[in-house]
């Protein structure tokens, strides 16, 4: 849905990560049905993603099941990748029990009941994070 929230706000172009074979198909008959341009659907580990792609984004979200094993690596993938654009921000979407804030290139939080929002940039070096 986040994907379609993008595209529908102007967004030119949408990548989504899934590792799920259902949903990855139902994002791209979706795609189809309602002749959605602009979105990739790329059916892969998100982790094995981060750390083979290349490109640089303006926003990326991560949206990972809450209970996913290596949440608090996935700000520093995307940063030591490179896939965040110098001004971009990386929003990762998490449950009250996940705190980020020790991370590199951390900005903030912003708090829906129990779900949390965690903004990164680049660290203000313009460096790398280290890696975990």
């Amino acid at each position: 849905n986040i994907s379609l929230e993008f595209l529908s706000r102007g967004a030119r172009s949408v990548t989504s990560v899934e590792q799920e074979r259902k949903l990855t198909a139902f994002m791209e008959r979706t795609a189809k049905a309602w002749n959605v341009e602009g979105w990739r659907v790329v059916r892969a580990d998100v982790f094995s993603f981060l750390k083979t792609h290349r490109g640089m984004y303006d926003i990326v979200f991560a949206d990972p099941p809450f209970a996913l094993e290596g949440l608090e690596e996935v700000p520093t993938l995307v940063l030591n990748a490179g896939l965040l654009a110098p001004e971009g921000l990386l929003i990762v979407e998490h449950s009250d029990r996940t705190d980020l804030s020790q991370l590199s290139g951390y900005q903030g939080t912003r708090r829906y009941g129990l779900v949390r929002f965690s903004f990164f940039g680049q660290p203000a070096t313009g460096t790398p994070t280290p890696a975990p």
